[in-house]
């Protein structure tokens, strides 16, 4: 393989799989199916939910944990929010048991701001119950902690920008988003999804070869760790793609960052010498055994 072929098939490698995809979205339809039933009146598969989160933003490579919305009439809005004390954890665990009509024998439990419905297969859902703002973009949802409260979440506009750049990119964001998914995984880097993804889209928007395809991912992933490795230590927090929301730092990455980009360095360089095998193992170290050999 070349290094444009070993990239596509390593991309091809960490995408989920259809017959997952199918799985999750039946699921989510059931989900949604539920939530209409009873707090609409409405059999409707479709309506009043929405896939959030990584797997909403499609940047995903596991299933472990799909983040869904499911949208309430504000009247249940209203009639929790006039408790005195514990209306978001009542609202959380009136959704739970709705869904338990539903998921009767699949574990199930309410935890801070989400329902999580745990499936015997690995696969996760965390559903969070919310009420659309008068703006039509953004939600409330409930959070439990520290004695109650209702936060304000846009998703939408991070969807919308990460479709958005990746159209324009030549679809290299959602690929470089899931990349930095698979070397997160293999190193133990802890940096949450949505950093990564505005880091992502920070990087590309500035990078000379975006337009580019395959046969410069050797390069992209190079130049991303140096672009990650060279953040401010220092820094707290970054302004999320699209939302514009406050992302905090989980933990300092930059040091990880720089071991990828010197180990991309040595990959790029055995590369132009024909060491192939050695290039296939500096590119390992960074994004695990999904990464195929290298080929002559």
């Amino acid at each position: 393989m070349s290094v444009a072929d070993s990239f596509k098939a390593f991309c091809e490698n960490i995408n989920i799989p259809q017959s997952t995809v199918s799985c999750v979205r039946e699921r989510y339809q059931q989900i949604t199916k539920r939530i209409n039933l009873d707090y609409w009146g409405s059999d409707s598969k479709i309506k009043n939910s929405l896939y959030v989160g990584s797997y909403g933003r499609d940047t995903d490579i596991h299933t472990s944990d799909i983040d869904i919305l499911v949208i309430l009439p504000n009247s249940v809005f209203y009639r929790f929010n006039r408790y005195t004390a514990g209306g978001q954890s009542a609202l959380l665990q009136d959704v739970k048991e709705v869904i338990k009509k539903t998921y009767s024998t699949t574990y199930i439990r309410a935890d801070g701001q989400v329902i999580v419905l745990r499936f015997t297969d690995g696969i996760t859902f965390e559903i969070v119950p919310c009420f659309l703002n008068n703006d039509y973009l953004t939600f409330r949802y409930p959070d439990t902690n520290n004695g109650g409260s209702w936060k304000v979440t846009n998703p939408r506009a991070e969807i919308k920008a990460i479709n958005d750049g990746n159209k324009l990119y030549n679809k290299n964001l959602k690929r470089l988003c899931r990349m930095l998914r698979a070397w997160k995984e293999k190193n133990d880097v802890n940096i949450g999804g949505l950093l990564i993804d505005t880091l992502a889209y920070n990087f590309l928007s500035q990078w000379e070869y975006k337009f580019r395809s395959f046969m410069f991912y050797d390069w992209m992933s190079r130049d991303c760790f140096k672009y990650l490795m060279n953040q401010n230590s220092y820094q707290t927090y970054w302004k999320a793609v699209g939302s514009g929301q406050f992302v905090w730092r989980t933990s300092f990455f930059e040091n990880k960052a720089k071991l990828a980009y010197e180990h991309s360095v040595k990959a790029i360089f055995a590369t132009s010498k024909g060491r192939l095998w050695t290039a296939t193992n500096e590119w390992r170290e960074i994004y695990g055994n999904k990464f195929p050999h290298l080929l002559s």
